[in-house]
């Protein structure tokens, strides 16, 4: 299974991105995918969470700004980033929980994608 994250660049304050996470390989089900980011010298940072069924949850610092979205069809997870701060700038991550045909779920994480809001 893999994940792969893009959508990342450069924007200018106030700006939008949207990051799309696309799972492939030999999977069953798609329970719950996330959105986290780190910056530099600092943990990394739930953003938002979205179930299988739609339910999401986001973290203080994006909500009102930033949506989830995903499509299971293409066992794709999507985050629109508007009103983007500098203060946004880090490496965005997704994972997913992911259920193999053998009926076990593990966790797996995207590689990153770099977002970069200027001064």
């Amino acid at each position: 299974v893999q994940l792969q994250a893009s959508g990342g660049g450069l924007v200018q304050p106030g700006g939008s991105l949207r990051l799309s996470c696309a799972a492939s390989g030999s999977i069953f089900s798609i329970n719950a995918m996330g959105w986290y980011r780190q910056a530099p010298g600092k943990q990394r940072e739930l953003l938002a969470r979205i179930t299988s069924g739609g339910s999401t949850n986001y973290g203080d610092s994006v909500k009102g700004r930033f949506t989830i979205s995903r499509d299971n069809a293409k066992n794709t997870a999507y985050l629109q980033m508007n009103s983007l701060k500098p203060e946004d700038t880090a490496i965005y991550f997704c994972n997913a929980r992911v259920v193999r045909p053998m009926g076990y779920e593990n966790i797996y994480w995207g590689q990153g994608t770099q977002v970069t809001v200027l001064q």
